[in-house]
């Protein structure tokens, strides 16, 4: 699918979300009203109820809930006597996910009507509304907020396009004019968060199913849904479906559903959450509930509701090493667990594919980074990896046996671009390599010594934040033996 065009929408159930769409395409102001009607204002104590009554946790893909989040934030301004932000993160650096780029083009008013809400019962000082530059949304949105009065003045700032700028830290430190990466160590934002500031972040989606909930009612929002999780869910459904799109359903509704209607065929398995979620079995995807508990039920996980089904003509494990190698590398390199760990997970996902290794050294790989990074991405990373061996087992013995499963890998599975565009690549020119072993002390997070004392490195791309070492190597190399070859 085509990163700069937004996929069709479809609905399975009542539209709440997606309402007025098939009519109006992209709702104006007028067309907003017209559909959704107008909203009341809130009091903190009735936003805090209206929440917890929606039962509404975060649609970003922790799934926190919403209200203690609220009284969170509010407790940390009332004890520093300071006036909150409140901050939208519409940036989806997650390239398989569409949800958030489909309000922001075509529902933007649901979006600043919960995140105005917000702020007038935080009794909150601004509202920033992050979005990415990649050009979807932003003049959608910029062309909604002169439409209307916001509460509180609003502003919009984009951030690179990248997997880890959509991390809520990365986002703040982005707002406050730093790097968009992830801070190196945890902190909450709603104690320091814009501007030193208590500040109450949530993703875009989750701020407009406030503005629906409003309309509603807990009550009536609850008409649809499960007792433990009422209400739609946004999904975003591409890979093997012949009929990839947006599609908005009630929790509960089966998986299978949404998969006839996106004409999916049938597969070896589906992976759920996205490139920080997991794989499931084609058995699992047939029986399972859209929920959260539902997906933890099969071992899955809804996340920001990433479906990507596999169909039987590509390489599981395949795709599986090309997201691997994207997500090593946009880390931001900061800390062990991305600068070591990840490019020796992507190069042991490598080697099972090549049939040279056992799926134990991925373990092994993936053991090393889960729980120590200074964010969520080493571990999600690893659980991505983790769960494919699982799900996969037919490929991985088929790898292992043989030369390979004899599918191609056709690149289904969202990525930006094809990993042979994303980078440079290293290679040794071996009539020349006398096996000094420099190389492998200037980046040693990308080239080893085998056995003999030659280098070694896996041949995927070098990871961004490692080509200036890569450079280096090549510069040091006293056989003039290495090579590094720029993008395709």
């Amino acid at each position: 699918m085509s990163r700069t065009t937004v996929p069709p929408v479809a609905t399975f159930g009542p539209a709440r979300l997606t309402a007025g769409f098939s009519e109006f395409g992209r709702l104006d102001l007028l067309a907003h009203e017209e559909v959704h009607g107008e909203v009341d204002w809130l009091s903190i104590d009735g936003l805090i109820k209206l929440t917890e009554g929606m039962q509404l946790k975060g649609k970003g893909g922790a799934g926190f809930p919403f209200a203690r989040k609220v009284q969170a934030v509010l407790d940390s301004a009332r004890r520093q006597a300071l006036a909150p932000v409140v901050v939208v993160n519409a940036t989806e650096g997650e390239p398989a996910s569409w949800k958030d780029k489909v309000l922001l083009t075509r529902a933007p008013h649901l979006i600043l009507d919960g995140a105005a809400m917000v702020a007038y019962a935080l009794d909150a000082d601004e509202i920033v509304i992050g979005v990415a530059d990649d050009g979807i949304g932003e003049a959608s949105l910029a062309a909604a907020l002169a439409e209307r009065q916001m509460p509180v003045p609003t502003g919009i700032v984009t951030v690179p396009h990248r997997f880890i700028s959509g991390e809520g830290g990365a986002l703040v430190k982005g707002i406050n004019g730093e790097a968009h990466i992830p801070p190196g160590v945890k902190k909450r934002a709603s104690d320091s968060g814009v501007a030193g500031m208590p500040t109450l972040l949530s993703n875009a989606e989750t701020y407009a199913q406030i503005a629906i909930g409003a309309r509603l009612g807990p009550y009536e929002y609850a008409a649809v849904g499960t007792e433990d999780e009422p209400g739609t869910v946004m999904l975003t459904v591409t890979g093997a479906a012949k009929r990839p799109a947006v599609v908005e359903c009630p929790a509960g509704t089966p998986l299978a559903d949404i998969l006839r209607l996106c004409e999916v065929p049938d597969g070896p398995g589906v992976l759920t959450g996205g490139y920080h979620g997991r794989w499931i079995s084609a058995e699992s995807a047939a029986k399972v509930l859209i929920s959260r508990k539902g997906f933890a039920a099969v071992n899955g996980t809804l996340g920001a509701g990433i479906m990507i089904p596999l169909g039987e003509d590509t390489c599981p494990l395949g795709e599986v090493a090309q997201v691997v190698q994207y997500l090593a590398g946009e880390s931001a390199g900061q800390c062990g667990p991305c600068r070591l760990g990840l490019p020796d997970l992507a190069r042991s996902v490598d080697l099972i594919v090549a049939g040279t290794t056992a799926a134990d050294t991925v373990r092994a790989a993936a053991g090393e980074v889960r729980g120590r990074g200074a964010c969520s991405h080493p571990d999600g990373t690893a659980r991505f990896a983790t769960s494919a061996l699982e799900v996969f087992a037919e490929d991985l013995a088929a790898h292992a046996t043989r030369d390979g499963c004899g599918r191609r890998v056709k690149g289904v599975l969202g990525l930006p671009t094809s990993p042979e565009t994303v980078s440079s690549r290293l290679s040794v020119d071996w009539s020349r390599c006398d096996g000094h072993g420099l190389c492998a002390h200037v980046v040693p997070e990308f080239i080893r010594l085998d056995g003999n004392g030659f280098p070694a490195f896996p041949p995927t791309p070098v990871p961004t934040w490692l080509e200036a070492g890569a450079r280096k190597a090549v510069r040091m190399c006293p056989a003039l033996a290495l090579r590094l070859t720029g993008p395709k």
